[in-house]
């Protein structure tokens, strides 16, 4: 069965979203954090503060997501399993940053908007990656 182009343009579309969060892991991992303070001294303390298993699960996310798009594009069924662990990874990484640390009280509930929407896609992609493999398009 020949995949059709509205999933080619998804499964790209999903990767280019994966690569941006590998992409924000490495610039806040690798952060200044005395620059950043000057300009975000909250998310400075933050990043500061964040032990190395919250890291790692940050990593997993953004991995995951980014071996599942490339599953996706190669039709695999492996990217369901490897989208749902990323989403269980970034549930985890946002329950850190929001219970374990005063960023909401700090930042307010704007803090939480931009990881709803990276909580929503993960849903959407880990669903769509799911229906996929459901109609046969997965091997």
């Amino acid at each position: 069965m020949r995949a059709p182009a509205s999933f080619v343009i998804i499964a790209v579309i999903l990767l280019l979203w994966n690569l941006m969060g590998v992409a924000a892991f490495v610039m806040q991992y690798g952060a200044d954090l005395g620059e950043l303070a000057r300009t975000d001294p909250d998310t400075a303390r933050a990043f500061a503060q964040m032990p190395g298993w919250a890291w790692a699960v940050y990593a997993v996310a953004v991995g995951a997501g980014t071996l599942g798009a490339i599953a996706l594009l190669l039709r695999r069924h492996v990217a369901v399993p490897l989208f749902l662990l990323s989403l269980l990874a970034v549930i985890v990484q946002f329950g850190y940053t929001f219970l374990g640390t005063d960023l909401l009280a700090v930042k307010g509930a704007g803090a939480a908007i931009f990881p709803a929407i990276i909580i929503l896609i993960g849903i959407s992609q880990w669903l769509y990656a799911r229906n996929q493999a459901a109609k046969g398009l997965l091997r």
